[in-house]
């Protein structure tokens, strides 16, 4: 939990540096290419988590794959090899981006469903948003999953609504056993 902690502190940090320097939209794009770019290389996340390779290596892998970046991110990925921190690098630039839509008004939320959502159900899902946050700018995100058998689970920021099928039959079975 504290890197967690430690990340949105680093991430505060680099929105407020930012917003002095007017780059806010430059680095949020550059916090986006640091998640996706995280996510789809295992090899980089090893590298980054490893005792074995010297912290000025990972600071030179680091400027080399993120090379296009503002001064911004640059000077993040210093501070965090500097402290040794380097292995929350991924959770600074989600908490950034998660501090940067806060900061705009925007909320968002996930809605994992058995199928793909219609347009139909899916206005119904937003509209719903907007009047439990009150926030008029909400993306939603629609994830599949087949195990939840029907139903819906919604995730708005910490807050979780669980009305799937595979939660139900849960609860009925934990109720049956109880009551045996």
């Amino acid at each position: 939990m504290g890197s967690t902690r430690a990340a949105i502190r680093y991430a505060k940090a680099v929105l407020d540096l930012s917003k002095d320097s007017g780059t806010t939209d430059v680095v949020l794009h550059d916090m986006k290419s640091v998640v996706a770019v995280l996510g789809a290389s295992k090899d980089l996340r090893l590298a980054l988590q490893s005792p074995i390779i010297k912290t000025e290596d990972k600071r030179a892998v680091l400027k080399e794959v993120f090379k296009t970046v503002s001064k911004d991110t640059l000077g993040l990925i210093d501070v965090l090899v500097d402290n040794k921190r380097v292995t929350i690098l991924g959770n600074v630039a989600t908490s950034f981006i998660d501090l940067y839509n806060k900061s705009q008004g925007v909320q968002l939320a996930t809605v994992t469903t058995a199928v793909a959502l219609t347009p139909d159900i899916e206005a119904k899902v937003l509209a719903k948003i907007t009047e439990l946050t009150g926030s008029t700018d909400v993306r939603l995100t629609n994830t599949i999953d087949e195990s939840i058998i029907g139903g819906f689970i919604l995730r708005i920021g910490d807050t979780q609504y669980n009305a799937s099928i595979a939660s139900q039959l849960g609860k009925l079975k934990r109720e049956f056993s109880n009551s045996i």
